[in-house]
């Protein structure tokens, strides 16, 4: 059961980070658990870009089984760790939009409607979108283990649980949900002003 103590909510996760740096060396030496975890961190990114590109469910699994399959062999490029996310983006990016063209090119031999490809703007939004969406994602994954278990079941669960049903879950009085909930958001609110969000 998670501690809810406010010094448990302020406090850093508890241990030195793991490397950045490591989990991608062991994907290029041939470590299968550190790819599966690479994959598992990234997933929801490489994910939405098909998805914000307008593709159908189908589509979007084509592309994100393309783009994993492409990521080993193209992983040593990658100068740094840090660099990871954004060059996933770019990836998935051009990704969608060689899939879009064949699209187009396939119905405008068919006589059909036309499909339109996405513009330099487009693309850029799309991108912007997708790579601020990941730093919420980092965000939220690198508050304390009970912030990120509140902040997760209050805003990323489906259907929305209700306030009784999280404390049963957590193991703490109902009453308690919306402070608790309160000193985490204004935990993740500060973070990523830091990060340039408004």
């Amino acid at each position: 059961m998670p501690s809810f103590s406010v010094e448990a909510i302020e406090a850093t996760a508890d241990g030195a980070p793991l490397s950045a740096t490591r989990p991608v060396k062991e994907c290029l030496a041939g470590n299968h658990e550190a790819w599966s975890a690479l994959i598992d961190k990234y997933k929801r990114l490489i994910h939405s870009i098909p998805v914000k590109y307008g593709f159908a469910a189908n589509d979007a699994s084509d592309i994100f089984q393309a783009v994993c399959l492409e990521l080993p062999s193209e992983l040593s490029n990658v100068r740094t760790a840090k660099a990871l996310p954004k060059w996933i983006m770019q990836i998935m990016s051009h990704k969608c939009f060689h899939r879009r063209r064949e699209h187009y090119r396939a119905v405008s031999k068919e006589g059909s409607r036309r499909v339109e490809a996405a513009t330099p703007a487009q693309v850029e939004k799309i991108l912007r979108e997708a790579e601020e969406e990941q730093q919420l994602r980092r965000v939220t994954s690198e508050l304390p283990p009970p912030c990120r278990q509140l902040v997760e079941m209050l805003f990323y669960e489906e259907p929305c649980r209700s306030y009784r049903d999280i404390a049963a879950a957590l193991g703490i009085a109902t009453g308690s949900v919306d402070f608790i909930r309160q000193r985490c958001l204004w935990r993740l609110h500060k973070e990523l002003l830091e990060l340039g969000f408004s």
